[in-house]
């Protein structure tokens, strides 16, 4: 009798524990980024005005095996005007109105993405990273969390300005990834691109020693599931293909760039 009422009671406890697991809902992220700017012709005034951080929030909704990041909505305005010495600088936050889905059961993500009032829908597969596993625990909105890490390469842009003339380079980028993940929300998703990566949902990371951070602030546990949907557009473009479109648009506005002291810095 004592043996059936301790089964009947294990059997309970993982009734409740899987009850318990949340698979769908909102988390909203705070995003804290490092800008580097430095160009020809910039005085200390201008290097001081320059804000070394910017900090933005975003939301990730899943549900049915699907999610979808977006930004939140903002308290102050996305682009910031500073400058200095008789030269303006407006620095515009992109990618404000970019949109990324995935689909978990056919291992896909396709993201929208704006470009100079174009619209690019960009369609790839889950790439998953090659995660070490770590022992090391921390608590997270009541959350315990376990430490991943993994080491991501890829290509990014350098971008050199010199009398008015924008020098684009592409070089080799390695990136240090620390994830911090949960399995109480069973559900493998996490901030911008990093979906469907560890069994179980990131609510936090760092990428190169805080060169761009991800903090969950709050975990909603119930959300509309209608807004997951994936991005339509009349073309679908790779990701090679998206940089090649891209790199041409800057090639174009360069040409028609009029001159003149004011400068305007696209932050990705």
């Amino acid at each position: 009798m004592k043996k059936n009422l301790i089964a009947i009671f294990g059997l309970l406890l993982i009734a409740y524990t899987t009850k318990a697991q949340q698979k769908e809902g909102k988390v909203i992220y705070e995003r804290v980024s490092q800008i580097q700017v430095r160009f020809a012709g910039m005085n200390d005034e201008m290097e001081r005005n320059i804000p070394k951080t910017r900090t933005d929030k975003l939301e990730l909704t899943f549900g049915n095996n699907q999610s979808l990041w977006k930004q939140a909505e903002q308290e102050n305005d996305d682009n910031e005007n500073f400058g200095g010495g008789g030269m303006q600088i407006r620095m515009v936050a992109a990618g404000s109105d970019d949109v990324l889905y995935t689909n978990f059961d056919a291992a896909k993500k396709v993201e929208l993405r704006m470009m100079f009032d174009k619209k690019f829908i960009v369609e790839d597969s889950i790439r998953p990273l090659k995660w070490k596993m770590t022992e090391e625990t921390k608590t997270i909105l009541n959350h315990l969390c376990r430490k991943a890490t993994a080491v991501k390469y890829g290509k990014r842009t350098m971008m050199n300005m010199d009398n008015g003339v924008m020098e684009r380079k592409e070089v080799d980028d390695t990136s240090t990834i620390v994830a911090w993940f949960t399995t109480d929300i069973p559900v493998s998703a996490g901030p911008a691109d990093y979906q469907g990566q560890l069994p179980g949902f990131i609510l936090a990371m760092d990428i190169n020693n805080g060169r761009q951070t991800f903090i969950a602030k709050e975990i909603l546990t119930k959300a509309d599931l209608t807004i997951i949907k994936e991005p339509q557009g009349k073309k679908k473009y790779t990701p090679d293909e998206f940089r090649k479109e891209t790199a041409k648009m800057m090639d174009e506005m360069q040409k028609n760039n009029m001159g003149g002291n004011r400068q305007v810095i696209h932050m990705n």
